[in-house]
């Protein structure tokens, strides 16, 4: 292959830094589905004929029908995500395609909004808004809006990852007393925040907020569901900003919300994504949704653009890449 002739589509208009590296990489012809909104299935199993790389989105489903679209030439995949639940992992490593991530990058950014959405929730900073918008802010009430604080609280993290961990360091400053944490193993970091690993039903009685920070296994799969909800304190609040909305059974949360088993709920993942409009949570009070926004900073956007970008080119020159995942 001369260096001009290796093909390259990037299912999605990215941030320009990552962009810029393709280009001045010299070594491959660059096409892009130009728009905010998802490449439709038709336009993709065209576009990827031929190509030797494949920049792709986490909402892109990169299955057998798009390999075999693609060919023989194609040798790396690079995905602008942490997660690749999205992508044939077993034909990758059938057909020796080498696959790019982006993990770590966004770590910090998302640890900010869970931290950021729990205090919304936990202080009811929508609600507070909305009353202010519509005139239901009249005069001082004792009880009117009052939240739940992190002073003096027992907070318990569901996977004390690198995510679960940096929520956890944020999360102490605010004169959090204990900090549990639940997992498959105890984890070696957990001294650095004073973790202490307990069983996940303690966790769920003890805990003043309930953070889960897991990825998606078939052992977490509907895992917060009536069962998991009931053994909570009244007074807890519940946060979910893991990879994806599956680990929490929704109906249940709804229950639990309605009846006052839980004082309050926060998700930036839902199942499905988006959410419908009309979906009974939305009508909840006591449940703040956002709309998966969990590493959605200018910087961190613009450097998982970056490591993809670097990721792809690697792939095609057969070097190492800065990022890898191990198929």
């Amino acid at each position: 292959i001369t260096k001009h002739t290796m093909k390259v589509f990037v299912t999605r208009r990215i941030p320009q830094e990552g962009m810029a590296i393709l280009k001045q990489a010299g070594i491959c012809e660059v096409s892009v589905w130009d728009s905010d909104e998802p490449v439709p299935r038709s336009d993709l199993l065209k576009r990827v004929e031929g190509v030797h790389g494949l920049l792709c989105m986490l909402s892109d489903r990169i299955d057998t029908e798009v390999l075999d679209a693609a060919g023989p030439n194609l040798k790396v995949i690079s995905t602008l995500s942490v997660g690749f639940d999205h992508l044939a992992i077993d034909e990758l490593r059938k057909r020796g395609i080498r696959l790019g991530y982006t993990p770590d990058v966004l770590t910090d950014a998302t640890a900010e909004l869970t931290v950021a959405l729990l205090l919304a929730t936990a202080r009811r900073l929508p609600e507070g808004i909305q009353e202010v918008k519509s005139g239901g802010w009249s005069s001082w009430k004792p009880l009117w809006l009052c939240g739940y604080g992190l002073s003096g609280s027992t907070v318990g993290v569901l996977g004390l990852g690198r995510i679960g961990l940096a929520i956890a360091q944020r999360l102490k400053p605010f004169g959090v007393k204990r900090l549990l944490y639940t997992g498959r193993h105890p984890k070696p970091h957990a001294q650095e925040v004073d973790g202490e690993y307990v069983p996940l039903d303690t966790l769920l009685c003890e805990s003043d907020f309930v953070v889960v920070s897991c990825a998606l296994t078939p052992d977490t799969c509907g895992l917060c569901d009536k069962a998991f909800f009931s053994k909570m304190k009244t007074t807890a609040v519940f946060i979910n900003t893991s990879r994806l909305g599956a680990v929490v059974n929704q109906d249940d949360l709804f229950e639990a919300l309605s009846i006052g088993q839980i004082a309050a709920a926060g998700l930036d993942v839902t199942s499905p994504e988006p959410l419908p409009t009309d979906h009974p949570l939305l009508t909840l009070t006591n449940c703040v949704i956002l709309p998966h926004i969990g590493s959605a900073t200018y910087s961190t956007r613009a450097t998982m653009a970056k490591l993809s970008a670097n990721n792809l080119l690697a792939g095609l020159t057969r070097d190492a890449m800065p990022s890898e995942l191990k198929l």
